[in-house]
């Protein structure tokens, strides 16, 4: 048996999924988070669920709802759970009536009754249940409260063969009369909803048009929309303006009778807590307020003196335990420096920034989980707007503070081609994680109390430097139709610590298997161009063949303050994997340990040049990982090559500009 799950966003759908099923998905608090539908199996076993992206209709100006109609077109569900927020009633019922007239038995959850309470709200929802004529049930998604009841009324297959929806809506003699034509026009051509068809064609659904071009002419597809439109025109209206004016009739009878508001005289916390972190003043300091928090938690207050733990294990007690296995193994001095000079330096190196990188997952979860991120979306719309962007894309750019490669994947919600594309090209500018060790090296040997400050700079001139190149692009060479900024504003919470170390373990889980298997296999690369060199075997480090590699480089990068080899061999690993950049400073400067690392660069970087180099791996080429899914999301090969060197001449010039301005200026 299939189920399919549909809701409006930010209704609690995907933590409904996870608790029917089992299985972890990613919870946001904003719209589109589920850009494609996700497949689990029920606990009980007795169904599949397919999770569908959030959508407020059936009439797809997006391509996650077009997935919707699509599904619901093609696929061979047995019954709908639709998930419906009691706490905004009247807007989630105008999609569950269109559910309704697909004709699929509905289940209806009821979820968030609790919150629906705290602002004032009392729902009926056995009453709800009489009006929709299907089972409803009351539910906390968060919580898993009526899951286990929600599951068993979802699998009984009786209940599914008799069930018959009372609630019908009456269109007008125009729509009504369109659907008796439609009926006659496709007979026995689809065992879908002929009724749910012609309406969802006249409310201006590009696929459903596009679904009856294969079973009727485009003359008598085309004959019946213009006389409905037609006749509606008479009176003074649209076909979908009929529909939706009919639809918001029969929501607010139904709202009217099972809904009861108390009388609220004080304004709820949560619109006082939006007046400040949505103010167009203060909303933005606020945020960057934020920031510097999550930041001193993760290099200050807790992040730093984890990591100098970790780094004490491997470097003292792994590396130490290691190096007296292998002698007493008797293996050669070529395996003991492949494994400890490769290995254990390469691997270790990166590792050891484990607790910065999940305390600062940790932090962003909160606030993704808390609500607060969609008030930032809603903060920046104003400025992307104004560069040929909105609110929308820096959801994908808040991911990508993460990692690139789902925040490329997170633009498929946004709506137009060319914001779509314009947000790809722009989310390698977001400081993804993998930077983040890099970052962490170099405060350490340089900036001590301040990382805070030099991290949160970096993160802002990211989002400047994607500001003034989406003003550019969309300016010049991606010109375009602009879309609508729509998003939910969904209730403050605290989130669950079950729920934030699910969402920590979730992003930080791909940090630590890059460190096992790709950073593993990059470290003993880049050790054998160390080992190797024209001499032949165990050559000098500056002559070897990586040493060769990075000299070529040198003199390009000398303007920017870090002319040497072993930085341009450590940038070229970086296309690989940003955390490789970690692992071949480690091998080539041969340390026993990150302080020590630390102490060596800054004998050879100055604190100029250590802020150059930070900003150069902010900017410079995406990696490996983000250039395929660029290509994948764009499917153009020039597109893909376009954000590679776009980024490298971008890098190139702003490091130029700050160093040898920061030179002129005497910070040298």
């Amino acid at each position: 048996m299939e189920l399919a799950l549909l809701g409006n966003p930010n209704t609690g759908k995907t933590s409904l999924f996870n608790h029917l099923t089992g299985t972890y998905e990613y919870v946001g608090n904003w719209n589109g988070v589920t850009v494609e539908k996700k497949i689990g199996t029920l606990k009980n076993k007795k169904a599949i669920l397919v999770d569908l992206p959030g959508v407020y209709s059936l009439t797809p100006i997006s391509e996650e709802e077009a997935v919707v109609t699509k599904y619901l077109l093609e696929g061979k569900m047995s019954r709908i759970v639709n998930i419906i927020d009691a706490s905004q009633l009247k807007r989630n019922l105008l999609l569950s009536i269109q559910l309704i007239e697909y004709g699929k038995p509905v289940i209806f959850a009821l979820n968030m009754i609790d919150i629906a309470k705290r602002n004032g709200k009392s729902i009926d929802y056995h009453l709800l249940a009489t009006y929709l004529g299907a089972t409803t049930i009351a539910i906390s998604a968060r919580k898993g409260n009526g899951c286990e009841e929600l599951s068993r009324a979802s699998t009984i297959k009786q209940a599914m063969e008799n069930e018959e929806h009372t609630l019908s809506i009456h269109y007008g003699e125009i729509i009504e009369e369109a659907i008796e034509k439609m009926t006659l026009m496709l007979q026995e051509k689809t065992d879908l909803s002929i009724r749910w068809i012609t309406i969802q064609l006249l409310d201006g659904n590009g696929a459903i048009r596009s679904f009856l071009t294969n079973l009727l002419t485009k003359q008598e597809i085309d004959s019946l929309i213009d006389y409905v439109t037609i006749e509606c025109e008479k009176i003074g209206k649209k076909p979908e303006q009929v529909i939706y004016l009919k639809r918001r009739e029969v929501v607010d009878q139904i709202v009217q009778r099972v809904e009861v508001i108390a009388d609220k005289k004080r304004m709820p916390i949560s619109d006082n807590l939006d007046y400040l972190v949505t103010n167009k003043y203060l909303g933005f300091p606020i945020f960057i307020v934020f920031m510097y928090i999550l930041f001193m938690m993760t290099f200050d207050w807790f992040g730093t003196p984890l990591s100098d733990l970790l780094d004490y294990f491997i470097s003292g007690l792994l590396t130490n335990g290691v190096t007296s296995l292998l002698t007493s193994l008797q293996a050669t001095g070529f395996i003991k420096s492949l494994v400890i000079d490769g290995i254990i330096a390469g691997v270790g190196g990166v590792l050891v920034f484990v607790p910065q990188i999940f305390i600062l997952f940790f932090c962003i979860s909160f606030l993704e989980d808390s609500g607060y991120m969609s008030r930032v979306a809603l903060v920046m719309d104003k400025w992307l707007e104004n560069v040929g962007l909105n609110g929308k894309a820096f959801i994908p750019m808040i991911i990508g503070f993460g990692c690139n490669v789902p925040g490329v994947m997170a633009a498929r919600t946004i709506e137009t081609k060319k914001e779509r594309l314009l947000t790809i090209l722009l989310l390698p500018l977001m400081s993804c994680s993998a930077r983040f060790p890099v970052y962490a090296l170099f405060i350490g040997a340089f900036f001590g109390k301040n990382g805070a400050i030099i991290v949160l700079s970096l993160y802002i001139l990211s989002i400047v430097m994607a500001l003034l190149l989406a003003k550019l692009f969309s300016s010049t060479i991606l010109k375009g139709e602009k879309s609508i900024f729509l998003i939910e504003l969904p209730p403050y919470r605290l989130p669950s610590i079950k729920v934030l170390w699910k969402s920590t373990w979730d992003k930080g889980k791909g940090f630590l298997k890059k460190a096992g298997t790709f950073i593993f296999a990059g470290s003993v690369f880049i050790w054998l161009l160390t080992y190797l060199g024209p001499g032949g075997l165990d050559v000098k480090m500056d002559q070897s063949f990586l040493a060769l590699i990075g000299s070529v480089m040198a003199p390009v990068l000398a303007p920017l303050g870090f002319g040497t080899w072993e930085a341009g061999a450590s940038l070229l690993t970086g296309f690989l994997a940003k955390e490789a950049i970690i692992s071949a400073m480690n091998i080539i400067y041969a340390v026993p340990d990150t302080r020590s690392l630390q102490h060596l660069i800054s004998e050879v970087y100055t604190p100029l040049a250590s802020y150059s180099f930070m900003v150069f791996i902010l900017l410079y080429i995406p990696c490996l990982a983000t250039l395929a899914t660029i290509y994948k999301e764009t499917g153009s090969k020039k597109w893909s090559a376009f954000s590679v060197g776009y980024a490298l001449i971008l890098a190139y010039l702003i490091s130029f500009v700050i160093y040898q301005l920061g030179k002129w200026i005497g910070l040298n």
